[in-house]
């Protein structure tokens, strides 16, 4: 398995590659900016991007899926919680972040839906809370939390559509269960390091932890 996490943009958002060496077959997690770098690390890699995933449709965390999509033809994957309000954006929200609109989901995913690149498989956890169709990508040993989960740190919940109650739910009956090894890969650089483990934020995260 490739896994690559790069800072991408202007907001400290983490696109992430995640590929299989065997099949050449990989997807990006919310292309943010930088496209073209993005594009070219996976080509370094062998790889050849086939799904464009987003966490959620916050402006910062689709804005390069219209460039990433011209550049590879790979197909855009959505919760079904998400689905209407990624091609229903602001334009004041499209012109202060500098965004093109994203096409609309090739693929609307839900709970425990599988996304398959190669022989590696991703199933999806419905993570309300931050938005009403946030959701996190879980591999053994690896989870990719989008902006439910950071390093000693949770998404805001003051936005439309977001719920203090949803998201502490979403943390610890959908991420806390998983195994306390399992790598935490978040959505932004916010934290004092890139990733953690779940069994760390259990510990140490000062908003959901303590358990």
């Amino acid at each position: 398995m490739v896994v690559k996490q790069i800072e991408v943009g202007r907001f400290a958002v983490f696109a992430y590659i995640v590929g299989s060496s065997e099949s050449g077959e990989a997807l990006v997690i919310d292309p943010a900016g930088d496209t073209e770098s993005i594009a070219n690390e996976a080509r370094k890699n062998g790889l050849t991007i086939k799904y464009i995933v987003n966490t959620h449709s916050h402006v910062d965390h689709i804005l390069g899926n219209r460039a990433m999509k011209d550049l590879t033809g790979a197909q855009i994957v959505i919760h079904e919680g998400e689905a209407d309000a990624l091609t229903h954006q602001s334009g004041h929200m499209l012109q202060m972040f500098g965004a093109d609109p994203s096409p609309p989901a090739d693929i609307i995913v839900k709970q425990d839906d599988i996304i398959s690149v190669g022989e590696l498989s991703l199933k999806i956890l419905h993570t309300p809370g931050h938005s009403p169709g946030s959701m996190c990508l879980y591999t053994d040993g690896l989870v990719f939390t989008g902006d439910t989960l950071f390093v000693r740190g949770v998404g805001r919940t003051d936005l439309e559509g977001s719920s203090w109650e949803a998201l502490v739910r979403s943390v610890r009956d959908k991420l806390f269960t998983l195994p306390d090894t399992t790598v935490v890969l978040p959505g932004h650089n916010y934290g004092e390091s890139s990733k953690s483990t779940i069994g760390m934020e259990k510990v140490n995260n000062p908003y959901v932890g303590g358990r």
